[in-house]
């Protein structure tokens, strides 16, 4: 419920603080006296978008803020989910919120302390407050309002039904959009999967190695240039070993051996020259290594004109595939390893291609079957909502002739969902759209008399009819146990009388269920208060914290008899004002109104 709220430049309020209890709050006073600007500081604290037109004149901001307890264990709970994204916590039992709106239109909002977007407060408020008001009697006459005012009615036993229609509702659909999405990728691939295949194709057929091309290359220029390769070779071998003649005076082998049977002399006379004459050996021994392989070079290595036509035609068709390879990746300068790369993973898409026809398959079965259980999910959830409609409008239409509409009725309708946007189900033999809210259309049909036709409540329905539609339709939700807290504003509109003493009435019994917050001009509706704040303003037309009080014993006969007569001072005000409180004193403290018994599933 919502403990306090502080109002700071805010319309014609200066500053005020208001205190509020359970049960049945009523808030009167003057027209123009600021009562509005209660609810639109509470508006502001529920993320209401900010107007910077409500920032009192000569002020740079106005400020709100509000102390919420919450001792409920389950709400807390599914509020605590919000606050942590948030980032926000808790002040005990008590959630504090505040909002801030600059004369430039600038909005801050905070949440337990901590600066968050408005968004969380409506998030916040979901939860925690209904407001009614001129705009929320347009809202009722949705569709989607409509139904949803049912499956609150209907309690459990629709919200398990629509639970199973849903998780149905969800694998049907999720199921067509892959066999779309497989569907739409079959035939945008369809030319794309020919020119794989035949790139791939011309890979296999071709079967090259890694590094292939350069390989060939080296081969290629190897044979252009044996016979100079040979030749160079034999000259080489020459000055390792001479001439082959047996001069060899000049010979890098000879002058080696020269060197080293000089060393060996000496060498017993100097420890370095051992050291020296064993670095001699080893190059001797490199060197008779090198003339071996020079050897055998100038005897192997022959042109072969064939094997090199061969080997340049491995090159060209290599050069031809890579090319073709380049063109198709829009890659530069790819290699053979880039190529079989991609051959391993084209099969791999291709064998994927081939199996989308079975895979189509397979979601279609699953889709024919899901249609079937989404359909019998929604004929159940149908059959519910049908059941539970007859109940709730016989019980608004009590509600109704209570409220001074005794030859009123109201009828609560579900209908199939012609097919048009969403999934098509049949349900009961029809075929019918569906989201996930379901396949029915729920709508509210309003007659004043027995003998007419009931009419859709946006025709020809008063606003002062849809009021008292409204109240009693909460009425007979309120044991569902909402929200805790509910807020009307100018629900008396366009009612007087034996009405409004109905309305007090309704409003009353309303609150043994939750907080009720009223605005009202209906000193009807006023007396049924169990708490009456008056608000006031100064000369000035400001409202301060003096001008906000709560009103009791002769205070409070005074300002029935203002809402009355307009004297607060009439003696005949004030008598009309103390019957209509023991009025409400006496149904408060009497028994419950009996109503006829109905049959409602929970």
């Amino acid at each position: 419920m919502i403990e306090s709220l502080a109002l700071t430049d805010l319309g014609v309020v200066a500053s005020a603080e208001i205190s509020l209890a359970p049960g049945l709050t009523v808030i009167t006073g003057e027209t123009g006296a600021g009562k509005t600007m209660i609810l639109t500081g509470l508006g502001l604290l529920w993320g209401e978008r900010a107007d910077p037109q409500r920032v009192r004149a000569g002020a740079d901001q106005s400020r709100v803020d509000g102390v919420v307890r919450v001792s409920d264990p389950a709400l807390r709970e599914v509020l605590d989910v919000v606050l942590k994204e948030a980032g926000a916590d808790w002040d005990g039992d008590d959630l504090l919120i505040s909002r801030v709106v600059t004369g430039e239109g600038r909005s801050r909002a905070y949440l337990g302390g901590r600066q968050v977007p408005a968004a969380v407060l409506s998030r916040i408020a979901e939860k925690l407050v209904t407001v009614h008001g001129q705009d929320d009697q347009f809202r009722l006459l949705q569709g989607s309002q409509q139904r949803q005012a049912l499956d609150t009615f209907a309690g459990a036993t629709v919200q398990n039904a629509l639970g199973r229609y849903r998780e149905h509702y969800v694998q049907l659909r999720d199921a067509i959009r892959a066999r779309q999405e497989l569907g739409q990728q079959s035939a945008d691939h369809a030319s794309r999967q020919l020119e794989i295949r035949g790139l791939l194709s011309e890979v296999d057929n071709l079967a090259p190695s890694a590094n292939e091309s350069a390989a060939l290359a080296a081969q290629a220029a190897t044979l252009r240039h044996a016979e100079e390769i040979a030749a160079a070779a034999y000259e080489a071998l020459e000055q390792v070993r001479g001439d082959g003649e047996g001069n060899t005076a000049l010979s890098a082998d000879h002058r080696l051996a020269a060197a080293r049977a000089a060393l060996a002399r000496v060498e017993m006379h100097h420890e370095g020259l051992k050291g020296v004459n064993g670095e001699l050996a080893t190059i001797q021994q490199q060197l008779d290594e090198a003339g071996l392989t020079l050897a055998s070079l100038g005897a192997n290595l022959k042109s072969d004109p064939q094997q090199l036509a061969t080997i340049e035609e491995r090159r060209a068709a290599l050069a031809t595939v890579l090319r073709h390879f380049a063109a198709h990746t829009e890659t530069s300068s790819p290699t053979e390893a880039d190529m079989l790369e991609w051959a391993a993973q084209a099969r791999a898409q291709i064998e994927h291609m081939d199996g989308a026809g079975e895979l189509m398959g397979r979601l279609d079965a699953d889709i024919a079957r899901l249609r079937a259980e989404s359909s019998l999910a929604a004929a159940e959830l149908t059959r519910i909502r049908s059941e539970q409609a007859g109940v709730l409008g016989k019980l608004v239409t009590q509600e109704m002739t209570a409220l001074a509409m005794p030859r009123a009725r109201l009828e609560v309708t579900v209908t199939p969902r012609p097919p048009g946007e969403g999934l098509i189900l049949t349900v009961n033999g029809q075929t019918v759209s569906a989201d996930s809210s379901g396949s029915d259309d729920v709508a509210f049909g309003f007659a004043t008399r027995p003998e007419e036709s009931a009419r859709p409540l946006h025709r020809g329905v008063s606003g002062g009819e849809r009021s008292r539609i409204m109240l009693a339709l909460e009425v007979v939700l309120a044991e569902g146990g909402r929200v805790p807290t509910m807020i009307f504003d100018e629900i008396d509109a366009g009612i007087g009388g034996r009405a409004a003493i109905e309305v007090g009435r309704r409003l009353a019994r309303l609150a043994q269920h939750a907080q009720v917050i009223v605005v009202t001009h209906l000193p009807q509706v006023a007396a049924f208060g169990s708490t009456h704040i008056v608000v006031s303003s100064d000369a000035q037309g400001q409202v301060t914290a003096a001008s906000v009080r709560v009103v009791d014993a002769e205070d409070r006969q005074r300002e029935l008899a203002r809402m009355l007569s307009g004297l607060s001072d009439s003696e005949s005000g004030v008598v009309h004002a103390q019957e209509l409180l023991d009025l409400a004193n006496a149904e408060s403290s009497g028994a419950p109104e009996r109503r006829e018994p109905m049959p409602r599933a929970r």
